[in-house]
């Protein structure tokens, strides 16, 4: 592994300074949890080139919020591009919902822990920056603006319709199959480039498999889809498909400003790789509104689940039991509570838009 010799100042915070070749010194970090997207991925290869004999673990935020890793994230293990924990010992997020307040940052770092969080498309890019100072990283430098495109909505719609292999290679990325994950980042550390890796037979085999996937998804859309006030709700509960915003808008093409995505299962349990919970995402159409979204999607995936968040223009959170008055309650889900949080989102929603074409 190659060390550049830079002394340059990073900044990890508006409210803290940490040199990264003193932040590599003073901790020691074992375990790398990172989120199990194409963005998790590669800050996790960034990490792992910091931290060789680093573990890593591919999570999802559900299992971050809802204390499922407690028992595995300690002062040795870096959390990156997922939601703030206080038993870590280093975070490195760029997501606004998961910012640590000014109170848990002052109580974590006077622990001798340490927190990057910064502003960017992409969790990838805050952790590149900070150790590229260090560390000879030209094997990623090829892949960091597709990564920023995904991550941050700035993708064109060729882009994302394009034969890219950073673009299906991101489709093949996820926290159910650790091993594959695994067995990317590591190429990904070792310096192999995107177009040699979508070429080998557990990468190709992947590929094909999510062609086929995208394919049914976009054969049953028109139908598990209704388009409420330019808001595309798509409705893949119990079908066992997943898909992200960009299929969805992708598809609709200028008739929705946004899209509400539901899946996972009734029955389904957090950690559970093949039923996840009932869940719902919110992405804006990036293609139609690339400087960002109309509405801020976090206020909906916040409204009910105290779990819920992630950017402004693409976010999720777990569909929750509802009162008829649109209180939580305590309780498993029941008939008519997904119709419950649907409408009150909608309601939201029409708010705002009702508030643009006012004027306000």
């Amino acid at each position: 592994m190659m060390i550049l010799i830079n002394t340059a100042m990073v900044v990890i915070t508006s409210r803290q300074i940490m040199p990264p070749h003193t932040l590599i010194k003073s901790l020691d970090i074992r375990l790398i949890v990172a989120d199990g997207d194409l963005d998790g991925l590669v800050a996790g290869a960034v990490l792992k080139t910091a931290w060789p004999d680093a573990d890593i673990v591919f999570s999802h935020p559900a299992e971050i919020r809802s204390g499922y890793l407690d028992d595995i994230i300690n002062a040795n293990t870096a959390l990156c591009d997922l939601p703030f924990h206080p038993e870590c010992g280093l975070y490195i997020d760029h997501h606004v919902t998961n910012r640590p307040s000014e109170i848990q940052e002052n109580e974590f770092t006077a622990k001798g822990r340490y927190i990057h969080w910064r502003e960017a498309d992409s969790a990838a890019r805050v952790a590149y920056e900070l150790f590229l100072p260090l560390f000879d990283l030209t094997a990623l430098a090829p892949i960091m603006d597709m990564v920023d495109k995904l991550d941050g909505g700035r993708i064109s719609t060729d882009e994302f319709l394009s034969d890219d292999p950073v673009v299906w290679i991101s489709r093949t990325v996820t926290s159910s199959d650790q091993e594959y994950s695994r067995s990317l980042l590591r190429k990904l550390v070792a310096g192999q480039s995107v177009a040699e890796i979508v070429k080998e037979p557990e990468t190709a085999v992947r590929i094909e498999a999510m062609k086929m996937q995208m394919k049914d998804i976009r054969n049953i859309l028109n139908s598990k889809s209704i388009i409420e006030n330019r808001l595309a709700i798509c409705n893949l509960e119990e079908t066992g498909l997943r898909t992200n915003g960009y299929l969805v808008t992708a598809h609709f093409g200028k008739d929705c400003d946004a899209c509400l995505i539901v899946h996972g299962s009734k029955e389904g349990k957090i950690g559970d790789n093949e039923a996840w919970p009932l869940s719902a995402s919110f992405y804006s159409n990036s293609f139609l509104h690339t400087e960002g979204g109309i509405f801020d999607l976090s206020t909906l995936a916040t409204m009910f689940d105290e779990n819920g968040g992630g950017h402004r223009n693409a976010c999720g959170c777990r569909i929750m039991p509802v009162s008829e008055n649109g209180v939580v309650e305590n309780r498993e889900l029941r008939d008519g509570d997904l119709t419950r949080n649907i409408d009150y989102w909608l309601k939201a929603w029409n708010q705002n838009q009702d508030n643009i074409n006012l004027g306000n």
